[in-house]
C-alpha cells in the first residue's frame, strides 16, 4: 500500500519538531566565557572583587591596583588585562597581581608573566621614553610610566 504525500509532510514536520525540541533542551543557559574567567581570576586573586561589565570590559577592584580590568575577548579582539597604579615605583603586589591575572587569563607560567611585567616598566626611561610597547613570551605588553603613576596591559594577538 503506497504512503500518501501528507503522511510525509506530516512524518518530516514532527521530526522537525522533535529535532527542535532536543536541540534546545539538550545546551542549558550558560554564563558569557568572559565571566568564568573573571569568577576564576576571583578565587585564584585574594582581595579581588568583580565590577561592572561595560562593553565588552569586566572591571575589577583590588587593593594593590588603582584601576584594573579584563578585557573580554570578541571578532577582532583578545582578552586583555589592565592595571594601574599611582605608584611611579609599583610594588610588589601590584606586579603579583598583573602577573596572576595574566598568567591565569593567558594560562602562562606566573613567572613569565612576571618578568614581561617587570622587564617592560624596567625599559622606560628618557632614551626610550615613557610609552613602551615589547613582546615576551608571545605576549604583547605596553606600560606608560608618568608622574602620576604606571599603567600595564597585557594582550595575546588573535590566531589568524
Amino acid at each position: 500500500m503506497p504512503f500518501s504525500l501528507s503522511f510525509f509532510r506530516t512524518s518530516a514536520f514532527v521530526v522537525a519538531v522533535l529535532l527542535a525540541a532536543a536541540t534546545m533542551s539538550a545546551s542549558p543557559a550558560r554564563a558569557d566565557r568572559c565571566d568564568d574567567l573573571a569568577k576564576q581570576l576571583s578565587a585564584q586573586i585574594t582581595g579581588l572583587k568583580i565590577g561592572k561589565t561595560m562593553a565588552g570590559v569586566i572591571y575589577l577592584e583590588h587593593p594593590a591596583v588603582t584601576q584594573a580590568s579584563l578585557g573580554c575577548s570578541s571578532r577582532n579582539r583578545t582578552n586583555d588585562v589592565f592595571a594601574s597604579t599611582d605608584k611611579r615605583k609599583p610594588a610588589p603586589e601590584f606586579y603579583d597581581f598583573i602577573a596572576t591575572a595574566a598568567a591565569q587569563v593567558f594560562t602562562i607560567p606566573k613567572p613569565d608573566a612576571l618578568k614581561g611585567a617587570q622587564r617592560c616598566v624596567k625599559r622606560t626611561n628618557i632614551i626610550r621614553g615613557y610609552n613602551i610597547s615589547s613582546r615576551y613570551r608571545r605576549l604583547d605588553i605596553h606600560c606608560t610610566v608618568a608622574k602620576t603613576g604606571v599603567r600595564i596591559t597585557i594582550a595575546r594577538e588573535k590566531d589568524g
